[in-house]
């Protein structure tokens, strides 16, 4: 198990997990698999950034990458 610096921004914010800065996972899972472990939608997750290079919910993971994830952002 290696481990990654998570953060939801926005109104994802709030399920933010507590050990976000250090989250456990195992190597080779899917972003969109780490959001649905920690109770994010699929469709709430409109732009995804790993080591601040645009990915997608079929991007894997290996351990140590920075993720950000943004919902959709309404304007006027």
């Amino acid at each position: 198990m290696t481990t990654i610096e998570l953060r939801l921004f926005a109104n994802l914010a709030p399920l933010t997990p507590p050990n976000a800065m250090a989250y456990p996972i195992d190597s080779g899972i899917s972003v969109g698999e780490l959001l649905a472990r920690v109770g994010v939608d699929a469709e709430e997750a409109r732009l995804i950034f790993i080591n601040g290079v645009r990915a997608d919910l079929n991007s894997c993971l290996y351990g140590k990458e920075r993720v950000g994830v943004f919902p959709p952002v309404g304007g006027g």
